[in-house]
């Protein structure tokens, strides 16, 4: 059997005290060798579709998930049968391999999808029984000069610098969360600014959110969180530190936002509990 073996696990589950969730599942390049030698795209191509910086924002949560293997080695945030990437049409028209990966890597890559849900699916079992309710800040950025270095940035009417995808939540349950949400990045002083945050506009949410909200239904709320790459040059893959730091205060805020929420969920659940037993038990 190939190595497929690297230094480090292929993604990290962190578990500490609290209903809010934080995912970066596209930060991560390191692939395992057998993949590396069957790649037809550079470091930079690759690079360039993943969403470097985004697992320090992580830190914003209570509960950290955070994909140490690149999208192009297994894709968490894919259905299983679109895990590995294997045509174009799956990778933004990529060319992803020099000739097509045999089932037995592919087999191995899915491998870690499998184990990756059934343990965060362990955690939100254990989060719904604790919490009643959590929350999942899905993180994720996205190119706004595909046509070059050199480009201007897309348009801006049409490219948020935060969209938030919603598109499989229930949004009528969950509107207090995701309006308080939308009002703690809106209203965040941003190095003297306000951000452009929007919800569905370039992206309604990826796997995770399907698949949580499907399997945790009245118990899980994922956020899909889509940077604008304004934060780094997406060509050189260069961060811009300050404003890659500003991202996490501004996270952290919407982070104490949506806990605060949370808890006055809880507290009109627990009033409306204790007044309906009340009612039973008559005068």
């Amino acid at each position: 059997m190939p190595d497929d073996t690297l230094d480090e696990p292929p993604y990290t589950i962190d578990r500490g005290d609290g209903p809010l969730v934080a995912a970066a599942l596209h930060d991560a390049h390191a692939v395992r060798p057998e993949i590396r030698d069957l790649l037809a795209l550079s470091d930079a191509e690759r690079r360039r579709e993943e969403d470097p910086f985004t697992a320090p924002w992580t830190e914003v949560g209570d509960h950290r998930i955070v994909a140490r293997r690149s999208r192009f080695e297994v894709d968490q945030n894919r259905p299983r049968d679109g895990a590995v990437y294997l045509e174009p049409e799956q990778a933004w028209g990529l060319e992803v391999w020099r000739r097509r990966p045999p089932d037995a890597l592919v087999a191995r890559s899915l491998s870690i999808w499998d184990r990756f849900h059934a343990e965060v699916g362990a955690l939100f079992v254990d989060l719904a029984a604790r919490y009643g309710r959590f929350v999942v800040f899905d993180l994720h950025s996205y190119n706004q000069r595909r046509g070059g270095p050199e480009a201007e940035p897309d348009d801006p009417r049409e490219n948020p610098e935060v969209n938030l995808g919603t598109g499989s939540l229930d949004r009528e349950r969950w509107e207090p969360v995701v309006e308080r949400f939308l009002a703690e990045l809106r209203r965040f002083d941003f190095l003297g600014r306000r951000l452009d945050v929007r919800e569905n506009v370039r992206f309604l949410g990826g796997d995770l959110a399907r698949w949580a909200h499907g399997a945790f239904p009245g118990s899980a709320c994922v956020l899909a969180i889509e940077w604008k790459k304004f934060f780094m040059d997406e060509w050189t893959g260069e961060p811009f530190p300050r404003v890659t730091a500003e991202i996490r205060r501004a996270l952290a805020a919407a982070a104490a936002g949506v806990r605060e929420e949370l808890a006055r969920t809880a507290e009109r659940g627990s009033a409306a509990a204790g007044g309906r037993a009340a009612a039973a038990a008559g005068p």
